[in-house]
């Protein structure tokens, strides 16, 4: 499912997620899944992932920044 990552755009469905990747190829590869309610908001930042919950909580989920070189390979940024 592709979601936009520009943290004013919210979710329309729920979603659990592993891995998020950016158009440029780098992912942010979290620590352990998460879940992202219908209405919760995303957005990258230098050191990671910032999630918005629709009732305005904020969470920074831990996780590694990679980059994508070709299928099935990552690369620690």
């Amino acid at each position: 499912m592709r979601l936009i990552a520009d943290g004013a755009t919210p979710t329309s469905r729920s979603v659990l997620g592993n891995d998020l990747e950016t158009d440029d190829g780098h992912a942010f590869e979290l620590a352990r899944p998460i879940f992202l309610g219908a209405g919760d908001r995303i957005a990258f930042e230098a050191d990671g992932l910032v999630v918005v919950r629709a009732g305005g909580e904020q969470l920074r989920p831990a996780g590694d920044w990679s980059t994508r070189c070709g299928p099935g390979s990552l690369r620690r940024r």
